[in-house]
């Protein structure tokens, strides 16, 4: 019997018909385009998420350091790349933190703020009557010697009429009223005449040689002025953790990396770094979900965060192969110094990431 060939639609190469899937460029041979394959080749494309997901998942919750140890002895088929498990469970937890708990948040936020930004919280008339009594005071404590002692070339009827002038001016001040350190009144005209940004900025007590920086903090300061927005800036804050994070994780692989100097490589600590990571992730997203829905008591939500901490040590113990004492010690030491060095960071990435492009 003659042999029939089809041709493959991805590699239009032709092989023998029957064949499930194309011998050149393994593409299934009947790829009927449904949206469950859509759906599934997209996640799978970027996720990897197929039995090698489940089969690494127990694992990495109930086996501390088993799945490093795996890879690291050259079971990379087997289970999911390090690298791949980590992007997949960060995504997740990114997403949940944002729909469960920063979504809300930031309304709250932004409600909140704009209705103590509406009205001062203290009138401008009680504010300008305890300046004015204030200024009195310190003004007094002034003129007093000069009211009660006097000075040389000068006599008492000069002394009330520079008195009284004095105080004249003190009392002619501009606006007090006002939670900024800039005059609100002077700022609210310049911008309903539309007036350039530069001249809201000198107004805000810009200097006209700033840096940078400087004024980079007065256009945020302006944007957050008008908006009354500090739920947005929250936000800008937290979607610069992921970038913070894939900066701070190789740091805690450089930590391990001086710790465990003699065992192997930093690819090694960095694929125990990426899987421990994957873990506290996996952890924080339970939580997220236990907690949208039942709301769990603080002391338990302390206590399942402290537990990161005892897998972390039982995790050394069983890739680095050592015993208990040292674990503990070493486990405690690369904890204590990551966040030592992960606050510092991270407050200056999301400073420069949030604060100035966002």
């Amino acid at each position: 019997m003659e042999k029939q060939y089809e041709t493959c639609k991805n590699c239009e190469e032709n092989f023998e018909e029957g064949f499930a899937f194309c011998p050149h460029c393994g593409q299934k041979a009947k790829d009927e385009l449904t949206i469950g394959v859509l759906f599934y080749n997209t996640i799978t494309n970027y996720f990897s998420f197929d039995a090698r997901f489940f089969k690494s998942f127990l694992p990495l919750l109930l086996k501390p350091g088993y799945l490093a140890s795996k890879f690291i002895g050259g079971k990379r088929l087997q289970y999911l790349h390090p690298a791949q498990l980590y992007l997949f469970i960060s995504v997740v937890f990114f997403f949940l933190l944002t729909v469960v708990v920063v979504r809300d948040t930031v309304e709250e936020l932004d409600t909140a703020l704009k209705k103590t930004l509406e009205k001062p919280i203290i009138s401008d008339s009680a504010k300008v009557k305890a300046k004015k009594v204030l200024d009195s005071v310190k003004l007094d404590s002034i003129l007093m010697p000069l009211k009660e002692k006097g000075l040389t070339g000068i006599d008492e009827n000069q002394v009330k009429l520079l008195d009284s002038l004095i105080k004249k001016e003190a009392n002619g001040k501009k606006n007090y009223g006002t939670s900024f350190d800039f005059n609100t009144k002077e700022v609210d005209s310049l911008i309903a005449a539309n007036a350039t940004n530069d001249t809201i900025f000198k107004a805000m007590g810009m200097n006209d040689d700033a840096g940078f920086i400087k004024r980079k903090f007065y256009e945020q300061s302006l944007k957050f002025y008008k908006q009354r927005n500090g739920g947005q800036i929250m936000q800008a804050a937290i979607d610069t953790i992921p970038i913070s994070l894939f900066v701070l994780l190789p740091i805690f692989a450089l930590i391990l990396k001086l710790l465990f100097f003699n065992r192997g490589t930093y690819a090694h600590h960095l694929v125990f770094s990426f899987y421990f990571f994957s873990f506290l992730f996996t952890v924080f997203s339970i939580l997220l979900i236990f907690n949208y829905i039942w709301d769990l008591p603080d002391w338990i939500d302390f206590l399942i965060t402290l537990s990161t901490y005892f897998y972390l040590l039982m995790a050394i113990k069983h890739f680095y192969q050592q015993g208990w004492f040292l674990s503990l010690f070493k486990s405690g030491l690369a904890s204590f110094i990551y966040l030592m060095i992960v606050i510092p960071v991270a407050i200056v990435i999301i400073f420069f990431v949030g604060f100035l492009f966002y």
